[in-house]
């Protein structure tokens, strides 16, 4: 089997297989990815050709768009729960043009190394490189608008209804992927009063005693089960 990127060299490039229809998208994207330092191993237009590339290659990250040939259905999300089911130190970042929440869940829902990203809402390179490292180490990346979906649909006795607004705003915070750190500096306070903040989170919202980067998901996603 092979290690987790977290495990391997800090040195070498991390490498990415790409999975999309769109030609165009697809080589671009791989073409953007090299030039920042990125490997690709492979790229795939259809959910077999991206599992079959997947086990041959064995990358740190797959970029999958949801929906794919044959059907333009749930085919990529498809391949991307059988690249989970067999290799689960592959990292995964779905893509996809809309917000399409209940059918991500069961993946987002099942542990870290995985992100799930909007292609209209991807507007700083940078940014996106980065998701990709903090996903490929062990981390996790929720599109803010995956949050403002889940928000709109919540119920009366939803248990974020019992949450501060400022819990809201680093509840949002972190649905975008950032760091205690990185939120600190978002809301000019301090790194320890977000620590008190997160905690806060995961006992108002009853979460399990996990991995933090699988509670954090796990604090976006429990919108779901308020509906």
């Amino acid at each position: 089997m092979t290690a987790p990127v977290g495990d391997q060299g800090a040195e070498r490039r991390l490498r990415v297989v790409l999975a999309d229809d769109d030609v165009l998208l697809r080589e671009g994207l791989a073409g953007l990815l090299e030039r920042s330092g990125f490997e690709i191993a492979g790229l795939a237009g259809d959910g077999p050709g991206l599992i079959a590339l997947t086990r041959e290659q064995r990358p740190d990250l797959a970029v999958v768009d949801i929906r794919m040939p044959p059907g333009q259905a749930m085919e990529g999300l498809e391949a991307a729960k059988a690249i989970r089911a067999c290799c689960p130190w592959i990292g995964i970042l779905l893509l996809s043009a809309h917000v399409e929440v209940e059918e991500a869940m069961e993946l987002l829902g099942s542990g870290p190394r995985v992100g799930y990203l909007l292609k209209s809402r991807v507007m700083d390179v940078a940014e996106f490189m980065e998701n990709l490292r903090r996903i490929a180490q062990g981390g996790s990346v929720v599109d803010p608008s995956l949050v403002q979906e889940l928000v709109a649909a919540r119920h009366r006795d939803d248990p974020l209804d019992q949450l501060t607004p400022r819990e809201r705003e680093v509840l949002s915070l972190m649905a975008e992927g950032r760091s205690n750190a990185g939120i600190a500096r978002r809301l000019w306070i301090t790194e320890g009063t977000v620590e008190k903040h997160v905690r806060s989170i995961m006992l108002r919202m009853r979460l399990p005693e996990t991995g933090e980067d699988h509670r954090r998901v796990l604090a976006v996603l429990t919108f779901l089960d308020s509906r």
